[in-house]
């Protein structure tokens, strides 16, 4: 039997077996294996320590006879069994931070993308036109990033050197944070009346469903351009729709969307400055190499503690 079991998933497309390789090298004295079958993962999970995947269903955690700990590989948790993690009282830790680089980087390419005109410039190459067109400074813009947290601060950190003025919005804005403006939830309208660039790097909440509605669209500068990498219901799509047919903003940039996958006929498809990306700015080679850090961060820790909690990005349940 194997102490820490990694479920069959592949993610972004990368195998699997990557994942436990590197967990392999970082934790050499745990017996580590792969379950490639729902039946292995049934029978190897009985006796596991730590289970780490994608998912877990609550007939999984049933037959988890020692299990302490379920290390998501997503930063997102909410399809989780939480409920039933909480009465068998196993810590649950999620893959935060191992976006951050590559998210910060997709966020920021694409506003670079459209302040210099890269959209139009592909059209023109596509169709062997040579015209010039007019492009835009990124440098001298008021930039807002909505979410503060590790994929927040990570798109901060890369606006260095861009000399943007930066406003951010999260939860607890008496904690201050690295933009020069900070605001709450409760302000939006006041974070992005003068916001050139919005990034949505936020989680999805009931207090941050259709955060951005048609009132905030059209509170928003004709120039705007919004980046939503976080989920797609933060943003109302019609209202989206809406706001981007009558010229209310200059564009958008798509990573997520509402619903997802975006229907084939869906109208966001046809618009010339909509940029969409299939929940892919997540995608890193490093993925697993960061994401068993993490956890074996969080395995050497209970190791010197003897307590499956106070855990890297661990979920209080």
């Amino acid at each position: 039997m194997a102490d820490i079991v990694v479920t069959r998933y592949d993610v972004h497309g990368m195998p699997v077996d990557q994942y436990v390789t590197a967990l392999r090298e970082r934790l050499p004295e745990w017996d580590i294996a792969l379950a490639e079958t729902p039946e292995a993962e049934r029978d190897l999970i009985a006796d596991a320590t730590v289970l780490t995947g994608n998912d877990l269903s609550p007939e999984l955690v049933d037959a988890a006879d020692s299990l302490q700990l379920f290390a998501g590989t997503y930063a997102g948790y909410d399809h989780l069994p939480l409920s039933e993690l909480a009465d068998r009282d196993i810590a649950l830790t999620t893959a935060s931070g191992v976006h951050g680089p590559n998210v910060a980087e997709n966020v920021v390419g694409s506003w670079l993308a459209f302040a210099r005109g890269f959209l139009t410039a592909h059209r023109h190459q596509r169709n062997h036109v040579w015209q010039s067109f007019h492009t835009d400074d990124f440098a001298g813009s008021r930039v807002c990033v909505i979410g503060l947290g590790e994929i927040g601060e990570a798109i901060v950190d890369r606006l260095q050197g861009f000399d943007v003025e930066t406003v951010g919005v999260r939860y607890s804005p008496e904690k201050g944070g690295p933009t020069d403006e900070v605001y709450g939830f409760d302000e939006i309208h006041e974070a992005v009346v003068d916001t050139e660039y919005i990034g949505l790097a936020c989680p999805l909440t009931d207090e941050t469903h259709h955060l951005i509605d048609e009132e905030v669209f059209k509170t928003m500068h004709p120039n705007t351009v919004l980046s939503n990498v976080a989920r797609g219901p933060v943003v109302d799509t019609d209202a989206l729709v809406g706001a981007l047919q009558r010229n209310h903003i200059d564009g958008a940039a798509l990573d997520v969307t509402d619903p997802e996958p975006l229907p084939v006929d869906h109208p966001l498809w046809d618009f010339e400055n909509v940029l969409i990306t299939p929940h892919n700015a997540g995608h890193t080679p490093s993925y697993y190499e960061r994401l068993a850090d993490i956890v074996a961060e969080n395995v050497r820790q209970a190791e010197r503690t003897g307590e499956w909690d106070g855990l890297r990005n661990q979920i209080d349940l």
